[in-house]
Parts: C-alpha cells; sequence; structure tokens
C-alpha cells in the first residue's frame, strides 16, 4: 500500500512539472497571432511559407501572415500580413521569404526602406525579392560544377 502512495505522488510531481513546462514554453515562444493592420506583398514564389508564419524586421517579430491567394490575372501569389499597430512602415519596403536555417519554417522577413511616406492600412508593399528554395540553389551549384566552362585547351605539342 505504501509503494503505491508513494508511486501516485511521485507521478504526480512530474505531470505538475511537466505542465510547468508547457505553460513556460508556451508564454515565452511567441506563437501568439499579432493583431494589427493588414497589408498585402506579391510574390513570385512562397516557397513553402504556412499561413501564421511570423513577419520579422531584424529578427524581431512584427506581425504574422494572415492569409495566402493567388492573383487570376498573373498567377502570383498575394500574401495579407497583419503588422503590429505601433509599426508604420516606409512605402519602400521590401518584402522576401526566408528560412530560419536548413530544418527550420519560413517566415516572411521585411526590410525597411528610407521614405517618408508610410503605408496605409490595406495597401500593398511594393517590390518583392523572390524565394528561391535550397533545392533550387543546389541544381544551380551541381548545374555550375558539371557544366565545362574552361576554355579549350590548346592541342599537345607533337615530339
Amino acid at each position: 500500500m505504501g509503494r503505491n502512495l508513494i508511486e501516485t505522488i511521485m507521478g504526480a510531481v512530474v505531470l505538475a512539472v511537466a505542465g510547468f513546462f508547457l505553460v513556460f514554453a508556451y508564454t515565452h515562444a511567441n506563437i501568439k497571432k499579432i493583431e494589427g493592420y493588414e497589408i498585402s506583398a506579391t510574390f513570385a514564389s512562397v516557397g513553402g511559407l504556412d499561413t501564421g508564419a511570423d513577419v520579422k524586421i531584424n529578427g524581431i517579430k512584427v506581425g504574422t501572415v494572415a492569409s495566402q491567394s493567388l492573383d487570376p490575372v498573373t498567377y502570383d501569389a498575394v500574401v495579407k500580413l497583419s503588422i503590429a499597430h505601433g509599426v508604420t512602415l516606409p512605402a519602400d519596403t521590401v518584402a522576401s521569404v526566408s528560412s530560419e536555417g536548413l530544418l527550420g519554417g519560413k517566415f516572411v522577413k521585411l526590410t525597411p526602406g528610407k521614405s517618408a511616406t508610410k503605408i496605409a492600412a490595406g495597401g500593398a508593399l511594393g517590390p518583392s525579392k523572390n524565394f528561391k528554395s535550397i533545392e533550387e540553389m543546389v541544381g544551380q551549384l551541381i548545374f555550375l560544377a558539371t557544366t565545362d566552362n574552361q576554355p579549350p585547351s590548346a592541342p599537345a605539342a607533337k615530339e
């Protein structure tokens, strides 16, 4: 009887510690959606960007990806971004899709410009940088490595 009581108490302690760590991780992971004004950005390719992904400026989260759609005329990806109310973006801000490393998720990286005019709610970002996946870059590297780009060598001299 005494052994079952100790096992029960130890199990409860383990569950309490695990619950504490879950609450701690959730509150410090900064995964909540940022509510704010909405702007749009157009990309030729978003490369696996998910709705709910982060929008960052210099590594600091300032928004989230609200939705994604396909432009029926140009077939470009139109991404709606929810930007925090305290962040006002210059009109010449450039958006790009970046990766958090080889295995990390994708996020939208904003590079603010120097324009004095600001993007209003419901506005659109100007030009965006196209996303290149790691597969495309490796393919280009292999193509460059296997292509014979060297000038033809001179014929060997006869002896």
